[in-house]
């Protein structure tokens, strides 16, 4: 029974208590790290690009000065991508990209917020940066495509990495991470059109041999780029795979399109 207020009986005062409200204390941040297999696979790729590097050095001593710019452009993409994996594996080369997540609960409790932080190695976006457009110089020198498209082809793959980058650190919830990893799927169709197409025509004119040596390179090399933007909107941008799952997918296609040349 409610009582009105000042009035007074055998059971004395009785006072109006609100209810207290239930509530939750938000979830402390929650980290995704790179954990001693991821740290492991980067040692190994720093490893196994500096032996890349060394091999394709030694190589070009046996060719001509005026025939040796394919050997030199390789051993320095290998080089630079050794130099990223150092600087990953020793720690140096990564940072957290955080974002606030909305924790949903029963029982009329009021919704809370807590952040997901997930290490981003910024050091593998800065090897594309620099050495895929050496990869590009390699294909477009063999093939004779003209400065021009070889630009263009070298621009656009720039715009992909790039692409790539920002929309691994976009806010969550709004069309920046997604429209960032638009503008690097359409860097790379460009990327093929400069070069793909327009390669495969060029070369034509150098013989059959090095046609055929121009396909299998090119085809390759696209086909395992066209595995980076999957890999970046499952793993960085959705965050579906662990941080040493990244760093291995990554491992494996820098190893791949590295070791074909």
């Amino acid at each position: 029974m409610l009582y009105p207020r000042g009035r007074r009986g055998r059971r004395g005062n009785h006072h109006l208590r609100s209810r207290p409200h239930p509530h939750r204390h938000p979830h402390p941040t929650h980290y995704q790290m790179s954990g001693e297999t991821g740290h492991r696979t980067l040692w190994a790729g720093f490893v196994l690009m500096t032996l890349f590097a060394g091999a394709f050095a030694l190589l070009s001593w046996n060719v001509p000065v005026s025939k040796r710019v394919y050997h030199v452009v390789t051993t320095l993409f290998t080089i630079v991508s050794a130099l990223a994996y150092f600087g990953m594996a020793a720690g140096h080369a990564s940072t957290l990209s955080c974002h606030r997540v909305r924790d949903h609960h029963k029982h009329d409790i009021p919704d809370t917020f807590h952040e997901e932080c997930r290490q981003v190695y910024w050091a593998r976006y800065v090897d594309w940066a620099l050495t895929t457009p050496l990869i590009l110089l390699n294909l477009s020198l063999l093939a004779g495509v003209d400065g021009a498209h070889t630009l263009m082809a070298i621009v656009a793959n720039v715009v992909m990495v790039l692409g790539g980058l920002f929309a691994t650190y976009g806010a969550e919830g709004t069309a920046q991470k997604w429209g960032w990893y638009a503008i690097a799927c359409l860097g790379y169709l460009f990327t093929v059109w400069h070069v793909g197409l327009h390669g495969s025509r060029m070369v034509q004119n150098k013989g059959q041999r090095v046609s055929r040596l121009w396909a299998s390179l090119a085809i390759y090399s696209l086909a395992v780029w066209a595995a980076y933007p999957i890999v970046w909107g499952i793993a960085a941008l959705a965050r579906k795979t662990s941080v040493d799952t990244e760093i291995l997918i990554y491992a494996i296609l820098d190893l791949l399109a590295m070791s074909w040349w």
